[in-house]
């Protein structure tokens, strides 16, 4: 399909078939869009319906205009976005992070194979550890604050994300290895020119498995050791019985996830392209 589509941009003479295969493309994309829509509005008025007839308790599974309310009063206190701008900035910083570093360790551990043989079994322990078990651990350690919930971020999804990348360079095709250093090149020129442009659709993977991981990171960071944050919110939620405002956080962290994910998402179709 993006091959036709490019055909259109330049302006070559595509066939008929292709049209039609280009039309039943779109087609399908909307319905799909259009049917998500449908099922998110049912869901909603049921949600809503099922309050106002008493099927469920409003005080406990609140209700969309219930939270339409809270969000209003929220915002009108200019706390709401403070706490999505600080969880939305600590969950980029622990995921930039987790990516720089991955990708920098991941090359090190392929290039030096008597390190990566003697670190693998670590990082697989460190990889298994529960790190909310390891939070509090860090909490001790680092004490309170941003810092602390950015490393908490981080070291959900670091080590895993090492080994992938790490497995994913071993994995490269022989056969061109060969070729560049048949034709004179060096371990280097082999890393640039075959292994890290192969590993660009492994990258981008993890990059989007990761930025949920970094967003779980940080919930669990801020559930124990923050003053501010949706994570913040949601504990003081759940202890004075605010439960709109704690399921009305749930909702954005899904909402920021979804985000996240499409622009994500975005950026590895450019890169394709």
């Amino acid at each position: 399909m993006e091959g036709v589509e490019q055909q259109l941009k330049e302006k070559i003479p595509i066939s008929d078939r292709q049209r039609q295969y280009l039309h039943q493309q779109h087609v399908k994309k909307r319905t799909i869009r259009l049917f998500r829509i449908l099922i998110l509005i049912a869901f909603l008025a049921l949600w809503e319906l099922a309050s106002r007839l008493e099927w469920i308790d409003s005080f406990f599974f609140s209700s969309p205009t219930r939270l339409a309310d809270c969000f209003v009063y929220m915002t009108a206190e200019n706390a709401l976005f403070t706490h999505i701008g600080i969880s939305l900035l600590e969950t980029m910083l622990s995921f930039l992070f987790i990516m720089t570093f991955s990708v920098a360790c991941a090359s090190l551990l392929w290039r030096f194979e008597y390190v990566a043989k003697i670190s693998e079994p670590v990082l697989v322990i460190l990889n298994s550890l529960p790190k909310s078990a390891l939070a509090p651990l860090i909490i001790v350690w680092l004490g309170t604050g941003m810092k602390t919930i950015i490393i908490a971020g981080i070291s959900v999804a670091l080590f895993g994300c090492i080994i992938n990348l790490y497995t994913c360079f071993q994995n490269t095709d022989p056969d061109k290895q060969k070729l560049i250093y048949i034709l004179g090149g060096k371990k280097h020129h082999v890393f640039t020119k075959v292994i890290l442009p192969a590993g660009v659709p492994t990258i981008i993977s993890n990059m989007k498995v990761n930025i949920g991981l970094a967003l779980v990171g940080v919930m669990i960071g801020e559930f124990l050791a923050a003053k501010q944050g949706l994570g913040y919110l949601i504990i003081y939620a759940s202890q004075v019985f605010k439960l709109d405002w704690l399921i009305l956080c749930i909702l954005i962290l899904c909402l920021i996830a979804i985000g996240l994910y499409e622009i994500l998402h975005i950026f590895e179709r450019k890169i394709c392209k």
